[in-house]
This record gives C-alpha cells, structure tokens and sequence, in this order.
C-alpha cells in the first residue's frame, strides 16, 4: 500500500503587487492555518518518507513548515520547478520515477493542479482545494509507477476551516 498527501499551500501574500508570483511568500494568517492542519496530521501519526514541492516561494515554505513538524529534514524536499505550473498529467509523472521503499509521500503545490489530480479520485469531486488543504489517499498497490491505476481510497480530506480553533 502507497499514502499520497496532496498539500496545497498555504495562504499567500499579495502585499508586494512587484514580486513576481512565483515569489510570493506566506502570510502570518497562512502559517496560523496551516499550524492547525500540522496539529491535524499529528494525531493521525502521519510520517512521509519523501516530501516534493514546487519552487514556488510559498509552496516551499509550506512544504518546510509542514515537513519539519512531522519529523521529514527539511533539507531534503525535493523542490521542482516544473510544479509550478504542472497540470494533472505531470503530477501523475512523477511518481514513475519514484523509489518504492516510500510508503508515504507528501506533494504541496498549486491550484487548479492539485484540484484536478484529487479529483481523479475523489467521488464526489470537490470544487476547490483551500489553502493549506489537505487530501490524503492510499493505493492498493506497491509500486508508485502504477499510482493511476490502482485502486483508492480517500483516508481523510481537511481544510483548516474544518478544524475547531483551540
């Protein structure tokens, strides 16, 4: 059995309309939102072996933020530039090259993307996945190359807004 965390970031400045938005960073209220999904993950014990994100500047502080809270070296995300902007078929791309001694992999990246490549397996679809939202998926199978065609099973599916404020 495989575990993929879909993770799209969290909420983004716009503050500095001349950054580039590759280069857009996190908010405070993202970091505050995403801490509550990292809670979340925690008592579910969730614990990646390979965390991959886009460049982008908000994905990658995510991706830091989240991976340092559930023990994965920050140092050692993979961060891909063809993420940014990826649609469904090259998220699929890459787990064909993926090293099957992980059982769980965790991706943060960007909507539309993310969306449609959850919603290939999701019954019913969802209309959009929130910032810092979270769909973790398991697969009937052992190899991440046959990822599409395996069997599914939603685990859980939260949002920050789904989670009481403590």
């Amino acid at each position: 059995m495989k575990t993929l965390l879909i993770v799209r970031h969290a909420k983004s400045s716009w503050e500095h309309p001349e950054l580039p938005d590759h280069d857009r960073p996190l908010l405070e209220k993202g970091k505050k939102r995403t801490k509550k999904i990292i809670d979340f993950l925690l008592t579910k014990n969730i614990k990646p072996d390979f965390v991959i994100s886009s460049s982008a500047t908000r994905s990658r502080e995510t991706a830091r933020f989240i991976a340092k809270a559930l023990g994965f070296p920050k140092d050692d995300i993979k961060f891909d530039p063809t993420l940014y902007h990826a649609d469904s078929n090259r998220l699929f791309d890459q787990f064909l090259d993926m090293s099957d001694d992980y059982k769980t992999i965790m991706m943060v990246g960007h909507n539309p993307t993310l969306t449609n490549f959850v919603n290939n397996f999701l019954q019913p679809p969802i209309d959009w996945l929130p910032t810092s939202g979270v769909v973790c998926l398991s697969f009937g199978t052992d190899k991440w190359e046959t990822l599409r065609d395996s069997p599914s099973k939603v685990e859980f599916i939260v949002f920050p807004k789904l989670l009481k404020e403590e």
